[in-house]
């Protein structure tokens, strides 16, 4: 009987919460060209939208466009021969839809383990926490829990190193992944968590933990990600609260690389990059990562949604001097994806990010290749959930074991192949 008490007070909070988002439309926005492109990204800037999916030639924009606004948006698209779609006339609905599921797929778990989580629903940030503690505590051998800092908010930041010697053999490459910089994306925790599986608790391949050291944190925006949870699911950036009129800076601009090139020094945007590189606690996390083993990471993989993509750097559109190497392993990566992904989801798509996307600057992966990391790519997952429909920052429960299943694959092949590659780096050195 408490149990359903609890998930009924469950769903009526959530439904209470999204009323924020009471009337947004969806608009799914084609353009043809150049200049229709740069009028979309104007109208959008100057009408403050929330742009999920950018809009290129051959390739379907995503904006999410409060009620008030619908109709000069609308208006403005008509002017310009814009084409667009509404693919929801109120989002709050398919918020509503998104925790009834999640609330269904909760009262079928049944976790019996403490340091296990099931691939059948999101989990928050204390779920998250607990079970990085109980997983070190059940295999001191392999996992050490490292407590990196505090957010913003004051919480804790923890990551966990897995290793079968303790990261004290120098000849093994480290491969460092991360998820949740941008705190909606909810679908990307999965593909952290999935790893953490197989290489600690469900271990069907000993090479990937006797040759390989990995660093893993799953949540490096706690604070965002908490809000998403509690107040605005599609929160973006941190909470950091000491900017005037507008809360947040997105980390992935916050970097120190090409910093405030390609960003927004506004407060109030998606995009803004802060006071300065790494002005915000939860980036300087990261980077104290990198300083601490930039001499052995060879592959960065900073998991992201949406768009089924492997992007790599640089943001500004130049390319790295090793960039057909990146390319060549980010197709590798992406033919392991598309050989095990659900049939309705695209192939993956692997490039610049600035030639396949947008230009960006001071992003983590972009870092990593200036800190001197040889392999580093931002992993894009794919935005369809057949429950839900084609929206993509919104989960569907039965889609997040396969989320982690297929983005495996492809951490798989980048892992073995930065193995490989540094024995033979080692080889030559000695």
């Amino acid at each position: 009987m408490l149990r359903v008490v609890g998930l009924f007070l469950f769903v009526s909070l959530a439904l209470a919460k999204h009323e924020i988002y009471e009337g947004y439309g969806l608009y799914k926005v084609l353009v043809k060209s150049a200049d229709q492109v740069q009028l979309v990204n104007h109208l959008s800037h100057s009408l403050d939208l929330d742009v999920w999916a950018h809009a290129l030639p051959g390739r379907d924009g995503q904006i999410l466009v409060p009620k008030e606004t619908k109709v000069l948006f609308e208006n403005e698209l008509q002017a310009a021969g814009v084409e667009f779609q509404i693919e929801t006339d109120n989002i709050k609905e398919l918020l509503d839809l998104e925790d009834q599921l999640h609330s269904a797929a909760l009262q079928k778990s049944n976790n019996s383990r403490l340091d296990s989580l099931p691939f059948d629903q999101i989990y928050t940030y204390h779920q998250v926490d607990t079970f990085l503690e109980k997983l070190a505590a059940a295999h001191p051998d392999t996992v050490t829990l490292v407590n990196a800092g505090k957010s913003f908010e004051g919480r804790d930041i923890k990551y966990i190193k897995i290793s079968s010697t303790n990261f004290e053999e120098s000849r093994k490459p480290i491969v460092f992944m991360e998820s949740l910089l941008h705190a909606r994306e909810w679908i990307t925790l999965p593909a952290t968590l999935y790893a953490i599986h197989k290489l600690v608790i469900d271990v069907t391949e000993q090479d990937l933990v006797r040759d390989i050291d990995w660093i893993i944190l799953p949540i490096a925006n706690p604070d965002g990600y908490v809000h998403t949870h509690e107040e605005a699911r599609f929160w973006r950036k941190n909470r950091n609260t000491n900017y005037p009129l507008c809360t947040g800076v997105d980390l992935n601009r916050n970097f120190d690389i090409f910093w405030g090139q390609a960003s927004s020094n506004i407060p109030c945007s998606d995009v803004f990059h802060g006071a300065g590189p790494f002005s915000e606690p939860e980036s300087s996390i990261i980077n104290s990562i990198f300083q601490q083993y930039r001499h052995r990471i060879e592959l960065f993989l900073d998991i992201h949604s949406f768009g089924s993509m492997i992007l790599y750097g640089y943001g500004d559109g130049s390319l790295p001097p090793n960039a057909l190497m990146i390319h060549l392993l980010g197709v590798q990566m992406a033919h392991a994806i598309d050989a095990v992904k659900m049939s309705w989801n695209a192939n993956y798509v692997v490039g610049n990010v600035a030639l396949v996307l947008y230009q960006a600057s001071g992003s983590a992966g972009d870092y990593a290749l200036g800190v001197g990391v040889p392999y580093s790519y931002t992993y894009e997952l794919p935005g369809y959930r057949f429950g839900i429909g084609g929206l993509g920052f919104l989960v569907d429960p039965d889609f997040i074991e396969q989320a982690g299943f297929e983005t495996w694959e492809g951490i798989k092949t980048g892992a073995r192949f930065v193995r490989d590659n540094f024995k033979k780096k080692s080889f030559n050195l000695e």
